[in-house]
């Protein structure tokens, strides 16, 4: 079953495990250690996240390491995009009713 980046960010541990493996490569079982949570949940969340394609798995001897994938992050950040433009418009129009009820 094919998951979007949407399904992978929604859950907080999975936003955890995000922000783990960002600042660096990490096996299952470090990442087990971050969590009061079984190896196979987490394993389970690891997978969707590598199902979206925003951690990406990496062979090494007898360890798998799981990377970070910074640009599947892109597809957020411009459904974002659309939001942050309207949304910083209208802060704007709010500071400009506030500037003009202070000069009152």
């Amino acid at each position: 079953m094919r998951r979007d980046v949407f399904q992978a960010i929604a859950d907080p541990t999975r936003r955890a495990i995000i922000a783990l493996i960002a600042l660096q490569a990490m096996t299952p079982n470090a990442l087990a250690e971050h969590f009061d949570t079984s190896r196979q949940a987490v394993s389970k969340h690891i997978k969707i996240l590598t199902e979206c394609e925003l951690v990406r798995q990496e062979q090494s001897g007898r360890e798998i390491y799981y990377h970070f994938n910074p640009t599947k992050m892109k597809e957020i950040d411009q459904w974002l995009e659309k939001f942050r433009a309207l949304w910083e418009d209208r802060f704007s129009q709010l500071d400009n009713v506030l500037l003009n009820l202070k000069n009152k």
